[in-house]
């Protein structure tokens, strides 16, 4: 079976890694259970090698209006302001102690996700032979990263992301540190041939990679400011509703009144792709 992962995919990938350094469904995502290992090889999305990785910002807290749980994507996810993070930092800024204690409660959250071909599944073995995506944290990311361009990665390097028999599978192990399960067990294996893949089948395993960043639907400035006033400055409709005017008679003016008002190109990595 021939090398799956050439190097100007590679490369591709790699340099997106660096500057990240900045229609699948959520479902799709592997869920992964504590005291578990989990064994997957790592997938290029091949149309875009540079969207490889999806790094992305996450607030979430607990309704202070309905108890449930309430989350969303932050738009510095795509380098754009954040109604939710502004919030927090003028409340931390200049708010009382108490609404300084209070805004602790909104928590933000730094995660990635990446395609993976799912090898073994020990709790949901019928997700073993499919494409799925794991989302990760620091931990698991300090190991990928160091397995592309760290200390590691004259051993790994883009084997990582070869379907090939020189491919390797990150075994994703699951502990529990504290109160919050813990990855820095996972390692990547020896070389290693996937059963019954070849070049047919792995070329239409890189083709089912999912687009990662349109997993998550990103809210609009005013639909994540509506969010903060239901669920935590606990607004009613009434409260934010606009007051109407009330008509009052001016007398003409003679002085005039002006107005003004002010207001990256990804150029593209890769001509063409070739997986076969």
């Amino acid at each position: 079976m021939t090398n799956m992962m050439n190097s100007s995919i590679f490369q591709s990938i790699k340099s997106a890694l660096a500057q990240n350094n900045n229609n699948a469904g959520i479902t799709e995502i592997l869920k992964t259970e504590v005291g578990n290992t989990y064994t997957v090889r790592l997938l290029p999305y091949t149309k875009d090698p540079k969207k490889t990785f999806f790094h992305f910002f996450t607030h979430g807290w607990t309704s202070f209006s309905t108890g449930g749980y309430v989350a969303a994507l932050s738009p510095q996810t795509f380098g754009e302001r954040d109604p939710i993070a502004e919030e927090r930092f003028r409340i931390l800024r200049t708010g009382t102690e108490a609404d300084k204690t209070k805004v602790k409660a909104i928590g933000r959250s730094e995660k990635w996700l990446v395609n993976v071909y799912v090898i073994n599944d020990p709790v949901t073995p019928e997700n073993n032979g499919k494409v799925k995506i794991l989302r990760y944290g620091k931990q698991l990311q300090k190991i990928i990263s160091d397995a592309i361009e760290g200390e590691d990665a004259e051993d790994f390097g883009p084997r990582i992301f070869d379907l090939g028999p020189n491919g390797v599978n990150l075994k994703v192990k699951v502990e529990k540190q504290g109160d919050y399960p813990s990855y820095v067990s996972s390692k990547f294996s020896m070389p290693v041939a996937i059963a019954d893949m070849d070049d047919a089948k792995g070329k239409k395993v890189y083709d089912s990679a999912h687009e990662l960043e349109k997993i998550f639907t990103l809210k609009s400035a005013d639909e994540l400011k509506t969010m903060l006033d239901e669920h935590y400055h606990c607004k009613t409709v009434a409260d934010t509703a606009p007051v109407a005017e009330e008509k009052v008679a001016y007398a003409p003016s003679t002085k005039s009144s002006k107005s003004t008002s002010s207001d990256d190109d990804i150029k593209s990595i890769l001509d063409s792709l070739d997986v076969s």
